[in-house]
């Protein structure tokens, strides 16, 4: 299964998130910051943004990136753990 880096902008005041989450967490999901979760699915990018992109409007940012090792970062241990058990070489 693949790891996908699922980052989005929504950028109209008053839209709402959670249409858009609740379709991302539909995954094994690791939340990396305020917009931008890695999932792990058997899907290809292109499916994912194809289902999430109902979401988004013309003025929205929403990309799907697929995410291996190696990787560098900092942040959460349970973000770290998660990273290190699901990405792949």
């Amino acid at each position: 299964m693949a790891v996908l880096l699922v980052s989005y902008d929504l950028n109209k005041p008053g839209q709402k998130h959670s249409a858009l989450l609740k379709d991302i967490k539909e995954y094994p999901w690791a939340r990396l910051s305020e917009s931008s979760y890695a999932i792990k699915t058997s899907s290809t990018a292109s499916t994912i943004y194809n289902s999430l992109k109902k979401h988004i409007d013309n003025s929205d940012n929403l990309y799907i990136i697929n995410i291996k090792k190696p990787y560098d970062g900092f942040g959460s241990k349970d973000v770290i753990n998660w990273l290190d058990s699901n990405l792949t070489t």
